[in-house]
């Protein structure tokens, strides 16, 4: 694994202020009906997804994951004020503005969504990998997805596939306690979500979500595995979400003890607490990260605000696609 250093931590702690104070503001613009429909944010889980790419190779390797998929595709190089400007609807988004909050691509990122249907991007993983496989191109797909979607069907079909084929993917639940507002132990008679690995003989475990260096080592190991040829990892990755299911839900499943419980363990806090132990950084330095991830922050938005709306000509594109494939007999 790359060696975990100063930087390492000093860019840590820059990128999940600044995924944290993005979706803060998205929050805020959404209160103002500036951004419509849904929007599920990652506030609390950050060491999971600043883990995984300290883990991966970025020339490379793949990422998908649910909907709750704001922050993922900045990890992986997209910018973010076209991020911002699709969950305003603007042209100037990922997606043109077609996609919204829960349908972020980047083809050129390397980034496959931002799935609405709950598990539905588990067996799409598996899928990218087998082309990855196919073709030789040495590459590792990351696949996250919920609790929840840990009890789907497609989970158990798709891992019997991956494991048969010894595909090239890392299956990562990013387990914050609850499918929307229903607890883990009530979905299933087990709470130890890695443990559904055994069945298949996959190589599995349970992580601490809120710690990066954790977290890194758990997925190198894994994406180790999978580029020499041994196949999938089950990786359980417990963490948190400070913020609702939803912008719509009121956490009435919940209590206020618990969230301030875990607040305690803020991967953010961590992070900082270390570089301040190790005087990485000088208190002024620190208030000029604050203040330069603030200014990022608003000119997303000021972007995505003066950003146009797409035509309505745009409705008719994006429909088909017209491609010869030469490995196939026939065009589709």
């Amino acid at each position: 694994m790359k060696p975990i250093t100063k930087e390492t931590y000093i860019k840590w702690y820059k990128d999940m202020l600044f995924w944290r104070k993005f979706e803060d503001k998205l929050a805020q613009v959404y209160i103002q009906q500036k951004v419509r429909g849904f929007l599920h944010l990652y506030n609390g889980q950050e060491a999971v997804l600043a883990g995984s790419l300290h883990a991966m190779d970025l020339t490379k390797d793949k990422m998908i994951t649910a909907y709750r998929n704001h922050v993922q595709p900045i990890g992986m190089g997209v910018d973010p004020k076209r991020v911002f400007a699709e969950l305003y609807g603007k042209v100037t988004g990922t997606s043109k503005g077609m996609g919204g909050s829960m349908h972020i691509f980047s083809k050129e990122h390397r980034f496959y969504g931002g799935h609405g249907i709950v598990g539905g991007q588990i067996p799409l993983g598996a899928g990218i990998a087998f082309a990855d496989k196919y073709f030789n191109r040495d590459a590792v797909t990351l696949t996250y997805f919920g609790d929840g979607a840990a009890r789907q069907g497609s989970l158990h079909e798709t891992f019997n596939m991956a494991m048969n084929w010894k595909l090239p993917v890392v299956f990562i639940v990013e387990n914050n306690g609850y499918a929307m507002g229903t607890s883990v132990e009530r979905t299933a008679n087990h709470t130890e979500i890695w443990k559904l690995g055994l069945g298949y003989e996959m190589p599995c475990g349970p992580v601490d979500g809120m710690n990066p260096v954790k977290v890194a080592e758990a997925v190198d190991e894994a994406i180790e595995r999978a580029r020499t040829g041994n196949g999938p990892t089950f990786l359980e990755m417990k963490t948190y979400r400070y913020r609702g299911h939803s912008m719509s839900d009121a956490q009435h499943y919940r209590t206020k003890e618990e969230v301030e419980e875990y607040r305690k363990i803020d991967p953010i806090k961590q992070v900082l607490n270390i570089i301040e132990e190790n005087e990485y950084l000088s208190a002024s330095d620190i208030k000029a990260i604050q203040k330069e991830v603030k200014e990022r922050v608003q000119e997303c938005v000021e972007f995505a605000e003066k950003s146009p709306y797409p035509p309505k000509e745009q409705l008719y594109e994006m429909v088909y696609e017209e491609k010869d494939y030469p490995f196939l007999p026939h065009k589709y």
